[in-house]
């Protein structure tokens, strides 16, 4: 099915508002970060957790799959589970699949059973896993976090020590990656990047890991000592800018988001619009009621503050996004674009993610990750619309 096809589908005319997805910008963005290593021997791997960033994992981890990637990245074990069921399907190959969360209570042989690698964030994982391996008979892969300054998972500088003091503790353990999680790489000039690399640096001399990694999205940006052997793209893979200091996103833009008008109205005395009449309406206006509202992710900050297009045009957000809803004024707009049953783009070419974000006073990650459920999605690429 063509992509005007599945827009005018039947399930496309009864929804809401449609999401389309493009897979082709996704596998595009992906190869983004294998060119930057390439020649360096540094590999681009994939994030792909908390359902690919909302646009979900069983669509997204197979074109980045098809487009060369072989190492993927999600949260939490379930999502390694049904990540490998979903890539078990489509190839032969074993992609490996790292568990940032780590280990959970009694988990360890789920991680053995469906192929999946932890990365160890404390000393009593460490000793979990160890012990685990010992029983099992066999050094089995893992990976090693390092705090050098996020102050959330992975060893401190105490626990390192007692690391380095006893290797011991990792004897009997296959260290496949020593991890490092930068904080401020999408500022360039921030001097954390340089003290965590330094820190970083540091700990990787007695660990002695088979690779090393640190940059994320942004941190790929900041320069070749930045990406060791494993880059962990994730946000930006999804058309979020890595490089919000420089003039142009160097990824594609990957989702649009167009909500269905439901009713267009004139205002023939001035009144107020929405919940707590925080607009008001002057008379002669147009306004627009779309079919989409913060149960579908559309964040309330946006009242009175977002705008969308139709077309080249663009029209105020007015009023308090509601649950369901939201007012546009349409006054400036040519009539033949803001009929009944027309699309607005709420996320689109001329509002991309991190604009729509901003203006919500949030991030892109944010907004991607809160897409809501009852959007008609259209996946594109990929060899299919759907």
């Amino acid at each position: 099915m063509s992509t005007d096809a599945a827009l005018h589908s039947p399930e496309a005319r009864r929804a809401g508002a449609v999401l389309t997805i493009d897979l082709d910008a996704i596998a595009a963005n992906w190869r983004v970060y294998a060119d930057l290593g390439r020649g360096r021997g540094s590999e681009a791997g994939a994030v792909v957790k908390a359902a690919a960033y909302g646009l979900d994992a069983a669509h997204a981890a197979p074109a980045l799959h098809i487009a060369g990637c072989e190492t993927f990245f999600v949260a939490a074990i379930s999502e390694g589970i049904e990540l490998r069921e979903t890539l078990g399907a489509i190839t032969d190959a074993n992609p490996a699949i790292h568990v940032f969360n780590g280990l959970m209570d009694g988990a360890e042989r789920d991680f053995v059973e469906h192929g999946l690698t932890p990365v160890l964030n404390t000393l009593g994982e460490v000793d979990a896993w160890r012990a685990f391996c010992t029983g099992y008979g066999q050094a089995l892969a893992c990976d090693l976090h390092v705090d050098t300054g996020m102050s959330r998972l992975g060893l401190d500088a105490f626990e390192l020590a007692k690391i380095v003091a006893d290797p011991t503790r990792l004897s009997d353990l296959n260290l496949d990656v020593a991890f490092s999680h930068l904080t401020c790489a999408e500022d360039p000039d921030d001097p954390q990047n340089a003290l965590q690399l330094a820190k970083f640096q540091q700990a990787l001399a007695p660990l002695n890991p088979g690779r090393a990694s640190l940059a994320n999205s942004s941190g790929a940006f900041l320069g070749a000592d930045y990406h060791f052997d494993l880059m962990r793209p994730g946000a930006a893979l999804y058309g979020v800018n890595p490089t919000p200091y420089a003039p142009q996103n160097p990824m594609a833009q990957v989702v649009r988001l167009q909500g269905k008008i439901l009713q267009v109205r004139t205002i023939d005395t001035p009144q107020g619009v929405g919940y707590g009449s925080t607009h008001r309406a002057a008379s002669g206006a147009r306004i627009a009621t779309i079919s989409v509202g913060y149960a579908d992710g559309y964040p309330r900050s946006l009242s009175n503050a977002g705008d969308v297009y139709f077309g080249e045009h663009r029209a105020s957000i007015v009023g308090r996004v509601s649950m369901d809803l939201i007012t546009v004024d349409i006054s400036d707009v040519p009539d033949d674009l803001t009929r009944p049953g027309m699309l607005a783009d709420l996320i689109g070419p001329l509002n991309p993610i991190d604009d729509v974000a901003a203006k919500a006073g949030t991030i892109g990650y944010e907004i991607l990750t809160q897409l809501g459920s009852r959007y008609h999605r259209v996946y594109t690429g990929g060899g299919y619309a759907t």
